[in-house]
């Protein structure tokens, strides 16, 4: 069945058309990643699709009674805690609990109570204290109010108001851009298993690769949809231009030749009607498409001259801000071919060691050593703010390098893809991609030794994230990264830091090692080993059986869903087998039950699949 269906439609804005008579449909259940460069046009037709913004042409129309959610443009906050917040985005279930309270007659009352067990109404708070977490709250912090965090904070509870309701059609845009690497690697494992259809805008490739089953590209106008996942989009996209090359090129050969004959023959009268013939088949042959390729993205970083090892070492340092420290004990050496990336969720300390290491935080005790001539790029997203809107990328490069020219300033925007209509832009008129591009510029105007970035990518579209990879790739000094791209960290990171329990140590493994440490962590934590001995036999089995515990809770509460829906679904079944239910119902009530039975039978699937794996693996342990 069909959730959303857009027919021919047209968007302009500000004069500028974003869409001229796209279509696109999605089916129940299925998830897909809309793509295309900055400015094509992606959040536009997301608000178009909430009903934020009147299209100027076209149709777009959602199934009937499906539910759509989406988050929020501005974030929640007020005196309410946070999980009441999420609880609320469930209208429903808040305005049957109210009337619950005041209702008298009994039939009523079984009604609603009946309704309330349907929608799950009495686990709707562990649901939202089990997203809440995922996101990056704990108990305590569920329990505060909204006010009391930072915007970016709210946001995550705006995300988790959408997740809450498991809706039909979920619409998210950028929904990793204020998240974590841990809560990133949360989000995805949740869309993996979520069984409505969604739309994400994303230009994280590894969200992509692993949450979606199809790419809708947004390019010129139109929206075209491809099977599979990003790398398949990349394939199919690639195949089809170089067909469309061959094409192109034997059509113009064929002209070529045929063109010749005439003009050879055209004036001799025995060859005459042949030259006309052939006119006429030039007249058939199909046009030659252009074929319009997008200029590639590349960034270059000035490469700084080589220094002794180390550039930077910390010995029992501490650091914080004035009160007890953030992060003790570091014993940490940076060497100028060093690729780190820092591992730990926020609030744990990460960016206070990047202001350490980038000279903006004094240590506190021990011994700090900084090799003379070290220069630090430090690249932050909060700098955006900072800019001044009025100026242009040029004069905030030529306030950076007052002893540089004009060409020498323009050529360092240059090198991140700012040409020269853009570098006399007005600020306020760029985009977040193009105010990133001018902040890398302006982080590395001094050549660096050690550059480090703290959430680079939030605003860059895919292909400036692989222009980006490819220039650290080639960067002649160290890298410090904290992004919550997973994409990013295992491209460019030789090594890992964890920054958790107040201190900073080497994480020995990659990033599939510390996805399992996070998902012990969240089955109840490791097995603790006294001393390094391993724990006795009876111990071991003792922790088997409690690490088995949640696969088989999973195991009933996936067998106590899968029979709700079997009752359901044959509940659906007897009505729409009854003659007198089409007399009684509206056509549209009749559509809802067959989109409903679609959706009931996709869950069936996911449910049976995850019963088997998780049987499974039981099993073996």
């Amino acid at each position: 069945m069909t959730v959303l269906t857009i027919r021919d439609l047209t968007i302009r804005i500000a004069g500028r058309t974003l869409l001229d008579g796209a279509d696109l449909q999605i089916d129940t259940g299925r998830k897909v990643g809309l793509v295309g460069r900055n400015g094509a046009g992606k959040s536009t037709l997301l608000r178009a699709i909430t009903g934020e913004l009147q299209p100027d042409g076209g149709d777009i129309r959602l199934a009937q009674r499906a539910r759509m959610g989406h988050v929020a443009q501005e974030a929640p906050g007020g005196e309410e805690s946070l999980l009441e917040i999420v609880l609320a985005a469930d209208t429903e279930r808040a305005a049957l609990l109210a009337e619950a309270e005041a209702a008298t007659d009994p039939a009523r009352i079984g009604e609603i109570h009946d309704r309330l067990i349907a929608i799950r109404a009495d686990s709707a708070p562990a649901r939202a204290g089990a997203i809440l977490s995922g996101l990056g709250f704990d108990a305590a912090a569920q329990a505060r109010p909204s006010r009391e965090f930072s915007g970016g904070w709210r946001m995550r509870v705006a995300l988790a108001r959408a997740l809450f309701l498991e809706p039909d059609l979920l619409l998210l845009d950028e929904p990793t851009n204020h998240l974590d690497l841990e809560a990133t690697m949360w989000l995805e494992g949740w869309l993996q298993r979520f069984g409505g259809a969604a739309i994400i805008v994303s230009h994280d490739r590894g969200l992509l690769e692993r949450c979606v089953d199809a790419i809708a590209h947004l390019d010129r106008g139109d929206i075209t949809l491809y099977p599979g996942s990003f790398a398949d989009f990349v394939r199919i996209r690639a195949e089809r231009q170089a067909q469309q090359v061959a094409q192109n090129t034997k059509v113009a050969a064929e002209r070529a030749r045929i063109q010749a004959f005439v003009d050879r023959f055209r004036a001799k009268a025995t060859k005459a009607r042949q030259a006309q013939s052939r006119l006429k088949a030039l007249e058939r042959l199909p046009p030659v498409e252009a074929l319009v390729e997008d200029a590639p993205v590349r960034f270059a970083f000035p490469a700084p001259e080589e220094l002794a090892p180390p550039i930077l070492s910390l010995t029992g340092c501490a650091a914080g801000y004035g009160g007890p420290p953030i992060l003790r004990d570091l014993n940490l050496r940076l060497d100028q071919d060093d690729r780190i990336a820092l591992l730990g969720a926020n609030g744990n300390g990460k960016s206070t060691l990047a202001k350490l290491f980038a000279g903006r935080l004094k240590p506190e005790g021990g011994t700090a050593f900084r090799t003379r001539g070290l220069r630090v790029g430090y690249f932050a997203q909060h700098q955006a703010e900072e800019l001044d809107l009025t100026g242009t990328p040029l004069t905030h490069v030529q306030a950076a390098l007052p002893k540089a020219t004009e060409t020498q300033c323009r050529a360092q925007l240059a090198r991140f893809g700012l040409d020269a209509d853009r570098a006399e832009t007005r600020i306020g008129a760029l985009s977040g991609g193009e105010k990133a591009r001018l902040l890398l510029a302006l982080t590395t105007r001094d050549a660096p030794h050690l550059l480090i970035l703290d959430e680079p990518t939030n605003h860059l579209d895919i292909d400036a994230r692989e222009a980006l990879v490819k220039a650290l790739a080639e960067f002649g000094g160290a890298v410090l990264l904290i992004t919550h791209d997973p994409h990013l960290v295992e491209l460019v990171a030789d090594r890992l830091w964890l920054v958790a329990d107040g201190t900073v140590t080497p994480f020995d493994g990659d990033l599939d090692d510390y996805r399992g440490l996070l998902a012990e962590r969240a089955r109840g934590g490791a097995r603790a080993e006294s001393g390094g001995a391993r724990a006795g036999a009876r111990r071991e089995r003792a922790d088997a059986r409690s690490a088995n515990a949640p696969l088989r809770a999973r195991l009933k509460e996936i067998e106590a869903a899968l029979e709700k829906l079997a009752r359901e679904d044959a509940l659906i079944e007897k009505r729409l087998s009854d003659p007198d239910t089409y007399a009684r119902f509206k056509p549209e009530d009749i559509t809802w039950a067959n989109t409903r039975r679609a959706a009931i039978a996709h869950r069936v699937e996911q449910l049976e699949e995850e019963w088997l794996d998780l049987s499974a693996r039981l099993e073996a342990a």
